[in-house]
């Protein structure tokens, strides 16, 4: 099935020129091959294939960046499709191309969460691994996932991925950075609204709304899906001291991977991951909320 391709421009509404930005400024493509970041790139893998539906069912990529994961799922058969905001990131994409020829994306296009170029009830599955806590809005949240309920067939597949609003307090505690006294609005506002605006002289990532484990269930649930398991894709892994050092030795690394698989759906520890992943269902037979 051959889809629609936009013309490369959008009408991005200002208070997403700063994500804009951001990623203009920093390169996503390299971001999950840092030692720092393998953890998050294997768990999240790993939990995806348990929960997508088999190959070769049609995926659209929402919020993919620069196909980080579109190549990987093409490689496993699927028929996969990448949409993603920011243009630098279609450009990287369309780059790896030639590095995947026998595992081609069915398409690549430049595309808002929001409002996807896709017809009713045509794919299998929707990721969005990015765009629920790039869409500060709680309507525009809602929005895009009444997008991806419009596009799934019944029965079809949401996973959605969300980063913890106690990410900020996890990192300013665990990194010895309190003697930093902008950092202490800027963890307050986010465990208190879930609404991250950091200071631009931090490294502190970019504006982003970082949910609650159980916002992010009342949301998808509003939109009409069955939600399902949410996975901590870290757990507490992620806060070991010296993580990069343990981790590149192979048996500590195996037993760190083992336990956040082991750990992954405790519930008393999802605020301390990272991310989080929710795995939801379209209902067949029944209309949306």
């Amino acid at each position: 099935m051959k889809h629609l391709i936009p013309e490369p421009t959008l009408d991005v509404p200002n208070h997403l020129l700063a994500i804009l930005d951001y990623y203009e400024t920093t390169d996503e493509s390299v971001r999950l091959q840092r030692i720092e970041s393998e953890l998050e790139l294997l768990r999240t893998r790993d939990i995806l294939a348990r929960n997508l539906p088999p190959a070769p069912a049609e995926i659209i990529d929402v919020g993919g960046g620069p196909a980080v994961h579109s190549y990987w799922l093409a490689g496993l058969g699927y028929v996969t499709h990448l949409v993603d905001l920011v243009p630098k990131h279609i450009e990287q994409a369309h780059q790896l191309a030639t590095h995947y020829p026998e595992t081609p994306l069915r398409s690549i296009a430049l595309g808002d969460a929001r409002q996807l170029n896709f017809p009713d009830q045509s794919v299998d599955a929707v990721l969005m691994l990015g765009p629920l806590y790039h869409l500060v809005r709680s309507a525009d949240r809602l929005t895009a996932l009444r997008e991806a309920w419009r596009v799934l067939r019944p029965g079809g597949v949401l996973i959605v991925e969300a980063i913890s609003r106690y990410v900020p307090l996890v990192k300013v505690l665990t990194r010895n950075m309190l003697a930093d006294e902008r950092l202490a609005p800027i963890v307050t506002r986010t465990l208190h609204t879930g609404q991250h605006r950091p200071d631009p002289d931090l490294d502190f990532f970019t504006t982003a709304f970082f949910h609650h484990p159980s916002g992010l269930k009342r949301e998808v649930t509003r939109a009409g899906f069955v939600p399902g398991n949410i996975f901590a894709v870290e757990g507490p892994v992620r806060l070991l001291k010296d993580f990069g050092q343990h981790w590149q030795q192979h048996e500590r690394r195996a037993w760190l991977l083992e336990l956040a698989r082991r750990l992954e759906l405790e519930t008393v520890l999802l605020g301390v991951s990272g991310h989080m992943i929710l795995t939801t269902t379209k209902p067949e037979g029944m209309k949306r909320g």
